[in-house]
């Protein structure tokens, strides 16, 4: 006899809607909710005319949405000396160098101390675990020495060096590429397929989650970063959209500014919003699979 349970002919995971999944709603859509409010705030922030900006307590739903705060701060930038888009193109430049340079840097040295063997290479895994311990602040003076040494105070150039070695994404590229099997690996160089053509042709299309968490981390830590601003550049003409961003209430009215500010910070946020959306499916499998030998 078949022994007939409660659960015969549910499924575990449904595609359609089913009863069952009920009470997973229930628990999740109250912690979704509160999940939002930042994202519903800093929408309707922007938005807020100047006194709404100031009420007390602070209410998340605009009242009467303006464009006044985008208006106001293409205005100001027009009438000063180097306006807006030059810091924006400025970040935009930054970022698409830094993005292609250490998604390249890290994939091609993931590759090398997984599978290939060389002298040092234990010792190189090693310092890169070790670099996961320190934060940037920490290494800024030696950063800074290193900088000047080279020459590039006040090169655009210095906005790109700093973040080309990304320790994170290194290590899950490597993690990822542990998995391929070595036997794939020696099937193509029997057949005759260089290193070069295993790394592009077998390897990258392999790790595209571990890819894409890269993009999102290196894209997050430069398009947000004023510090090479900050720290290297004198010349105004070199600044990103993050430094000019955090000196606008330093630069005008105080109360006038946060308007403005508002404006801005959504301008900064939507492209990491967008980002992570887009790539959200593939960090989730990298982090799936990031610690699976």
């Amino acid at each position: 006899m078949k022994k007939h349970s409660k659960f015969q002919g549910t499924k575990i995971n449904p595609s359609r809607f089913h009863p069952s999944q009920i009470r997973y709603l229930v628990i999740l859509t109250p912690v979704v909710m509160f999940m939002l409010l930042p994202l519903l705030y800093i929408f309707n922030h922007a938005f807020k005319p100047l006194e709404e900006l100031f009420y007390y307590p602070p209410r998340f739903i605009v009242e009467r949405p303006t464009l006044a705060n985008f208006t106001r701060l293409f205005q100001v930038t027009g009438t000063s000396g180097i306006p807006m888009s030059r810091y924006f193109f400025n970040s935009v430049i930054v970022t698409v160098l830094v993005l292609v340079a250490s998604v390249l840097i890290s994939t091609m040295a993931g590759y090398a101390l997984s599978k290939l063997n060389f002298k040092g290479k234990k010792a190189m895994n090693e310092i890169n675990t070790l670099s996961l311990m320190f934060v940037g602040i920490a290494v800024t003076i030696p950063r800074y020495l290193i900088v000047e040494q080279l020459g590039l105070i006040d090169n655009f150039f210095v906005h790109v060096l700093p973040y080309l070695a990304v320790p994170v994404g290194l290590f899950l590229i490597k993690q990822f590429v542990d998995q391929i099997p070595n036997e794939l690996i020696d099937a193509s160089r029997v057949d005759g397929a260089n290193e070069w053509q295993i790394y592009t042709k077998i390897i990258l299309p392999l790790i595209k989650p571990a890819i894409a968490t890269i993009v999102i981390l290196s894209f997050q830590t430069v398009w947000n970063s004023a510090d090479t601003s900050t720290t290297y550049i004198n010349n105004d003409l070199l600044k990103t959209f993050a430094f000019y961003m955090n000196t606008l209430t330093a630069n005008t009215n105080a109360v006038a500014g946060q308007g403005m500010a508002a404006a801005a910070s959504l301008i900064m946020f939507l492209p990491n919003l967008i980002i992570f959306i887009v790539m959200q499916s593939k960090v989730m499998d990298t982090m799936a699979h990031s610690g699976i030998k």
